[in-house]
């Protein structure tokens, strides 16, 4: 019988496997590499806290659950799922932009179903960026902003979002090359990791401007439900023209491994997104639809993980200001944007807190914040970030094992 080894040199190069140039020039993602760090930790045997990756440790509320093993039976013999989402779906989301929003959308022309939100934003560019044009994306913030951006050959220009300083971009104050050719603002409300949010004021503004110049504004409102001071308002109350607000059951309803989201507003800008969806994937599944409908209608589970979330954060701002750092409470959200003791850089901080005794994994700020152009100091420098996923109990331990390292 004739042989089947492989007859390459192994010195030539197989071009088959080679990476594009688009995907080569990208960096690993961050979330992935933290991952590693904290694995090794693990192998060795030492009880790490991860505060990490915000992904929320509780199971969604049963009646979550329960309403996607019913729907695993109604449509156990169905075929693919509607482009677009679900009449069900889509009039789950018009209720609750309602209810909570006091915003009318038409469910039929204004919402689109997504797989998760990850995915929506990461192909937004692809349905509305041309080779070139801007897009202003928020630094820190979360990178399939500019990822998606340079994927479909745009070109990302940042701006600095700082636990002080403006929170949401002036665009009468960019470069001329910049507004000429800017196509995409996006901002996310509440901004995370800082937890700050924009007043309606600010987003009218903003907004306005946005539609003076044609410019479509993308509000990323993950978080929206995670208030911890007040509710924060969503940019399509300043009016859907020129608007779309991209929005997940994943933080809301602890539904991350379910992946379903929605984008909602401008009737022809979804009828855009819609174009591209039908020609990325064949729809969110039918089951977890009926699940999402289920989350959209229960504001009590929302208001239980606020209130869980606001515990964990109280426990664990008492030690890390003992330690040095600069930590304020957030508006929003389930993050700690910390500045760092002594000077230190985000990187350094977070190896030494999980290399150390402490064994807490955080997020460096550098590795969450692109350049900005003509500022002194970058966002994210001196920074790491705290996802406060681990339970209370979990939080208590970490700042009391903060508490002893600072007194060693």
């Amino acid at each position: 019988m004739r042989s089947m080894k492989n007859t390459i040199p192994e010195n030539r190069p197989r071009a088959s496997c080679r990476a594009a140039p688009r995907l080569e020039s990208m960096s690993g993602y961050a979330f992935d590499e933290l991952d590693r760090m904290r694995d090794a930790r693990l192998a060795a045997g030492v009880d790490v806290i991860d505060f990490g990756v915000g992904d929320p440790t509780e199971s969604p509320p049963d009646v979550v659950v329960e309403a996607a093993q019913r729907g695993l039976d109604a449509h156990r013999r169905s075929g693919y799922p509607s482009y677009n989402g679900s009449h069900a779906f889509r009039s789950a989301v018009s209720t609750w932009f309602s209810r909570r929003h006091g915003v009318t959308l038409d469910a039929e022309t204004c919402i689109t179903s997504s797989v998760g939100s990850k995915e929506a934003v990461f192909h937004l560019p692809l349905a509305f960026v041309a080779e070139g044009e801007v897009v202003l994306v928020p630094s820190p913030g979360y990178p399939p902003y500019a990822r998606g951006t340079a994927m479909a050959g745009g070109r990302v220009c940042t701006y600095a979002v700082t636990p002080d300083g403006p929170l949401l971009p002036d665009l009468d104050s960019l470069a001329p090359d910049v507004s000429e050719a800017l196509r995409v603002v996006w901002i996310t409300q509440p901004h995370v990791p800082t937890g700050r949010c924009a007043t309606l004021e600010e987003l009218t503004h903003l907004a306005n401007q946005c539609r003076e110049r044609g410019v479509l504004l993308c509000s990323d409102e993950a978080y929206s439900e995670l208030w911890l001071e007040r509710p924060a308002v969503s940019a399509l109350e300043t009016g859907l023209e020129g608007v779309l607000v991209f929005q997940s059951l994943s933080k809301r309803a602890a539904m991350t491994s379910y992946r379903v989201g929605f984008v909602a507003g401008d009737p022809e800008a979804v009828a855009t997104f819609r174009r591209l969806k039908l020609n990325v994937d064949s729809g969110t599944p039918a089951f977890i639809q009926e699940a999402a409908v289920v989350a959209l209608e229960d504001d009590e589970a929302s208001k239980v993980a606020r209130a869980e979330y606001a515990r964990r954060i109280d426990a664990l701002l008492p030690a890390l200001r003992e330690l040095g750092c600069e930590a304020q409470r957030p508006q929003a959200g389930f993050y700690l944007w910390i500045g760092t003791p002594g000077g230190q850089s985000g990187l350094e901080f977070a190896r030494r807190l999980l290399s150390e005794a402490p064994a807490l994994v955080v997020m460096p700020g550098e590795w969450l914040s692109d350049p900005v152009a003509k500022v002194a100091r970058q966002p994210g420098d001196g920074k790491v970030r705290l996802a406060v996923v681990p339970s209370h109990d979990r939080c208590l331990e970490a700042a009391e094992r903060l508490r002893q390292w600072h007194q060693q």
